[in-house]
């Protein structure tokens, strides 16, 4: 028997809700009209360049055309002043490049890509850190970003700095010994040996990290599984300007 109901009275069939209950609820009919907005904002708008929708290998031959005229000394005259003026309210770049910093490596003249075209993260090392996995997964699952490159280097400083601390067995000097660490698995994984070229090692740190990549949840690897996403790592060629495709 239920206490404070007199006899006769149909017990209630329901719990009065509680105060957390009541917030969440609260909270939900908050959020997904607000969620509900922001898709169809989205899919309002068009996009500043129409011609950036590619498929994900499309987009791969793109990059790499773009590469040929650069190496052939042909790139392509831009309107720089219309293409600001296209951008100024939104973007939809056709590939991300994981890039190293050095200065001899400039994705978009290696590309002859435009403003827009190329959504680039730069770091001595192009390794994945949480920052860059963080804004690579912002141009998949925003920008709908179809290729990303994975761009290495011959003659990289950064992996010949981790090659010299752990030959050696000295550690870096201030914040570069974090690139070491970072770039470490790689020496390891190349099976690098003391007087060997850095070449394996630069090559080991593209395939190392395109992997990363393509198992990182909750955005990329999905994205890759359904086929709307492409991941590939290259090699840049700082005497040709030329990049070798990783598959």
């Amino acid at each position: 028997m239920h206490a404070n109901y007199p006899q006769g009275t149909p017990y209630p069939t329901e719990v009065p809700p509680s105060r957390r209950s009541l917030l969440l609820f609260a909270l939900s009919a908050f959020v997904v009209p607000f969620a509900g907005n922001i898709v169809d904002a989205k899919q309002a708008t068009a996009p500043p360049k129409p011609d950036n929708q590619l498929s994900p290998d499309a987009a791969l031959k793109r990059l790499m055309e773009g590469n040929d005229r650069y190496v052939q000394s042909v790139s392509r005259g831009r309107d720089l002043e219309r293409e600001r003026r296209l951008l100024v309210d939104g973007q939809n770049p056709y590939a991300a490049v994981l890039s190293c910093a050095d200065s001899r490596v400039a994705p978009e003249l290696a590309f002859d890509s435009g403003l827009g075209d190329l959504f680039i993260c730069r770091l001595a090392g192009n390794f994945v850190n949480d920052d860059t996995l963080a804004s690579l997964e912002y141009a998949v699952a925003v920008l709908n970003t179809p290729l990303i490159l994975v761009l290495g280097h011959d003659h990289c400083g950064a992996i010949e700095a981790t090659i010299n601390s752990l030959d050696e067995g000295k550690p870096a000097p201030g914040h570069i010994r974090s690139l070491v660490s970072a770039l470490a698995p790689a020496v390891r994984g190349s099976g690098h040996q003391p007087g060997d070229s850095s070449a394996d090692v630069i090559r080991q740190n593209v395939i190392d990290n395109v992997n990363k990549l393509k198992s990182a949840s909750p955005i990329l690897n999905p994205a890759v599984e359904q086929k709307t996403l492409k991941i590939v790592g290259g090699l840049y060629r700082l005497e040709t300007g030329r990049v070798d495709v990783l598959g």
